[in-house]
């Protein structure tokens, strides 16, 4: 139980950390830090869904219901995509929503992205509960790491632009780190049900996967590759791939 509240809490923890960084930096993470962690994340992250979460969810059900799970996972976050402010790792929003303050966007976006994030930790970990399931503890670990590292600079492009609206740095750093709770809670409610949510593993899993390469594909690997010094992320991507096929394979 200690291990599994652990598991679920590590993302958290990354918003939070980036969140921190309001009271280190005056203006935004360095350039070359932010590019090698969205790479690294990037890896972990395609890795995880491939080893973690599709394979799992096809050797349990088939390839029917894998395959549609791994679609409505790419579909729901493009749908949450499309209603709510567009975010991007470097700072930027755009959507519907223009009438909101550009940090209340951003907040708003990364919270609600989130979620979903956090729903997949829980998936990998009522997998790895379950018998009949080919999940592991380590790599529902490695999985939870990977997107706590995603959320270093969600926390930061949400608690920075707040500082300089004026606000304290105590406070700044608060509703940053407040906007990553929802993962634990995503994710203890999908362990709560999973009970329920047995019969439903294969698609749960593949839609976890969907949602996560979603995020990779859409978001992060576009931000680690643009501009100058694109290497860095390339080399983070491969760096976060290899850990997680170490963690997955060999001690999964």
């Amino acid at each position: 139980m200690r291990n599994t509240l652990m598991i679920l809490l590590i993302p958290f923890l990354g918003t939070a950390l980036g969140s921190a960084f309001v009271f280190f930096m005056r203006k935004e993470m360095p350039a070359l830090l932010q590019k090698i962690l969205l790479g690294f994340a990037s890896g972990v992250m395609v890795a995880a869904s491939f080893w973690s979460l599709i394979v799992p969810g096809m050797q349990m059900g088939g390839i029917k219901p894998s395959t549609i799970g791994l679609l409505a996972g790419f579909a729901f976050l493009l749908l949450i995509d499309h209603i709510t402010p567009h975010l991007h790792a470097t700072g930027s929003a755009e959507g519907p929503r223009s009438k909101l303050s550009k940090t209340a966007m951003l907040a708003l976006a990364v919270t609600i992205h989130n979620f979903p994030e956090g729903m997949a930790v829980g998936v990998g970990l009522a997998g790895a509960m379950s018998s009949g399931v080919n999940m592991t503890g380590p790599a529902a670990l490695a999985l939870s790491l990977g997107i706590a590292i995603q959320n270093i600079p969600e926390g930061a492009i949400i608690s920075m632009p707040l500082r300089a609206a004026g606000n304290s740095r105590l406070k700044s750093f608060w509703i940053g780190a407040l906007s990553g709770i929802v993962e634990p809670i995503g994710g203890f409610l999908v362990i709560l049900l999973a009970s329920f949510f047995t019969p439903m593993m294969p698609f749960l899993l593949t839609f976890a996967a969907g949602a996560m390469l979603y995020v990779v594909v859409e978001e992060l690997i576009p931000e680690a590759s643009e501009g100058e010094h694109s290497n860095i992320g390339t080399i983070g991507f491969a760096l976060g791939f290899a850990l997680m096929m170490v963690l997955d394979v060999v001690l999964g």
